[in-house]
């Protein structure tokens, strides 16, 4: 277990929402991580600490494929947070960051970015019950609570933002019949300001950054333990009261404990 030495972290995509949140969070959890925070020059960083911690590189990730082998060597964490549009050109992005770190990084653990959206199908977009009345927060009309949807249902997604994420998720199960490692995050609503925003049902998919940081914590302990069942997906969300999502299986699997809930917004 690497809690005393230096863990290296590559973020792809790092200057946004989720990678501004690991940035701040993680060294709190185990200040021996290190970030390559890797992005477009032009990209805005959203991240409002300066962190002794990070390197720097400016990269297109599609177009520079020989920094891009450079960047991923020898790092211990590869996570994949970059997109771009449209889908096709996404896709190839997917299949050129996984098939680097295949060549040049096998031994690493990526963490590979999808969402909820991945398993869209199942309950979007809340018209049907019992989650019209859950997005309603109608919470007395309900006898019993839905079972939640499970993190090893496979994606159904809704449009093209599902489409690309159930496409990283094949890559991550790839790899685990490979032998390599990687597990894709679902990840749940997650803002810079950790705050309800107004979008419906907000409150059952919204994760603090925080707990999006113990997640990704999580799983390298459980990599570097040897007992991370490579391949998984699931959900990153908040410990939220009205949740429709499992998180029972990541805490028994990789023991995420996320500590907030929503409903401090009500």
């Amino acid at each position: 277990m690497k809690n005393n030495s230096t863990i290296e972290v590559v973020l792809l995509g790092g200057k946004g929402t989720i990678g501004s949140g690991l940035r701040k969070f993680l060294p709190k959890i185990n200040p021996n991580y290190r970030f390559t925070i890797v992005d477009n020059e032009q990209s805005i960083d959203k991240s409002d600490d300066v962190n002794s911690n990070e390197v720097f590189i400016n990269l297109d990730i599609s177009n520079e494929e020989e920094k891009l082998s450079e960047v991923l060597l020898n790092k211990d964490l590869i996570i994949y947070l970059a997109r771009k549009d449209p889908l096709n050109e996404m896709n190839k992005m997917t299949d050129l960051v996984f098939k680097t770190v295949e060549k040049f990084n096998p031994n690493a653990l990526i963490i590979g970015s999808s969402s909820v959206h991945a398993t869209g199908g199942a309950y979007f977009p809340f018209l049907k019950e019992p989650y019209k009345t859950i997005a309603s927060r109608e919470f007395n009309k309900l006898e019993t609570w839905p079972e939640l949807l499970n993190a090893n249902i496979e994606p159904c997604p809704t449009g093209d933002y599902g489409l690309e994420k159930a496409y990283v998720e094949s890559w991550c199960q790839r790899f685990a019949v490979t032998n390599m490692n990687a597990i894709a995050a679902r990840w749940g609503g997650i803002n810079i300001d950790n705050k309800m925003i107004d979008e419906v049902a907000y409150f059952t998919v919204w994760c603090h950054q925080e707990d999006s940081a113990k997640f990704v914590d999580n799983c390298y302990k459980t990599f570097v333990d040897g007992k991370l069942r490579s391949g998984a997906h699931y959900y990153v969300i908040s410990k939220n009261k009205y949740s429709i999502f499992d998180i029972e299986t990541p805490k028994k699997e990789i023991g995420y404990n996320p500590i907030h809930d929503a409903e401090i917004f009500y």
